[in-house]
């Protein structure tokens, strides 16, 4: 069994066979690859290669799962659960929408003026762009089973968390209205048929695919400079595991930074082979998909300022939680 799921991990989903491809045609070529400068190359080609094909199956097959999903059908669902299973239902729905945060926003929108209580809203909103089935794919490609499922389930619980303690505080009225506004959904969506869903999913992975396919490339750039050129001392000494700030400052780099997950996959990556701790490799994903500033500019059209700076609040607090307890805990990952 181990030595199948090995393969699962290695070879289909970290497709080390594309390394092998690409280092036995660099060899062809009769470029030396130990150097610096082409394993930079190698390392970019086989990882941007890798992510955009398992990020173009992955996208395709959820956005059909998400078909059945529709904001009435999800409106609906949400509907039936109250108090924290409603925060849960939520947390995990926002599973299956492959968005960023910014792209989260409308259904956002559409949900709180259907009527959605404003902390089960602010689930979704937290576990969309943080935690989605490709995401975990890629993951588990590159960090494997445990790191990746890790990832999720903190993930899924820093957006239960914050969802309900939003809830309890009584921030509805700080929550802005909208009728008719161009950001809303439109909840009336006849049922698809097969094909429906099939050009559905196809034009929703064209579409998520022109909007990160530049992150990417530069994730990977990124990634390749670590990996082959920064000293890995230098790295450690600002986010190595003796320094007590780290998951602090990976949080507040990762804030501006405006990017899918999978853009951030590839430097988590690189920081990882460093000797970066999981926890501030973790804190510095999380900065950059749930609360990058782009994202807090649009829900600032939505929201108030007051429940603004409590999202932010507690979502970093969140974070920087989670980074100290897995930086302390990361032996159990190895």
């Amino acid at each position: 069994m181990q030595i199948v799921w090995d393969f699962l991990q290695h070879q289909v989903l970290g497709m080390a066979w594309l390394d092998a491809a690409f280092e036995a045609i660099l060899g062809l070529l009769g470029v030396d690859t130990s150097g610096r400068f082409v394993a930079s190359v190698q390392f970019f080609l086989y990882d941007a290669s890798k992510i955009f094909i398992l990020l173009t199956l992955l996208i395709f097959i959820i956005s059909y799962i998400q078909s059945y999903f529709p904001p009435e059908r999800t409106k609906k669902i949400l509907g039936r659960f109250r108090g924290l299973g409603a925060n849960v239902a939520s947390a995990l729905l926002g599973t299956l929408t492959p968005f960023c945060s910014c792209s989260s926003i409308p259904l956002f929108i559409g949900f709180t003026n259907a009527g959605l209580p404003v902390g089960v809203t602010f689930s979704f909103l937290i576990s969309s762009p943080l935690v989605d089935l490709g995401a975990l794919i890629l993951l588990v490609s590159v960090f494997g089973a445990k790191i990746a499922a890790a990832y999720v389930v903190v993930g899924l619980v820093l957006a239960v968390a914050g969802g309900t303690l939003i809830d309890r505080l009584g921030m509805e009225r700080y929550v802005v209205r909208f009728s008719a506004s161009p950001g809303t959904i439109n909840f009336e969506q006849p049922e698809m048929s097969r094909q429906e869903r099939l050009t559905y999913a196809k034009e929703q992975t064209l579409v998520t695919v022109r909007r990160v396919w530049l992150y990417i490339i530069a994730g990977v750039g990124i990634g390749a400079l670590i990996h082959n050129w920064i000293p890995a001392e230098w790295i450690q000494s600002i986010l190595g595991k003796n320094n007590p700030f780290s998951v602090l400052i990976a949080t507040i780099v990762g804030v501006p930074i405006y990017a899918d997950i999978f853009g951030t996959i590839p430097i988590a990556e690189a920081l990882y082979a460093k000797g970066v701790g999981l926890g501030t490799i973790l804190s510095f994903m999380m900065a950059v998909t749930a609360l990058s500033l782009p994202s807090m500019i649009m829900l600032r059209r939505v929201v108030r300022p007051r429940l603004l700076a409590t999202f932010v609040g507690i979502v970093t607090v969140g974070i920087l939680v989670i980074g100290y307890a897995f930086n302390m805990l990361g032996f159990l990952f190895v």
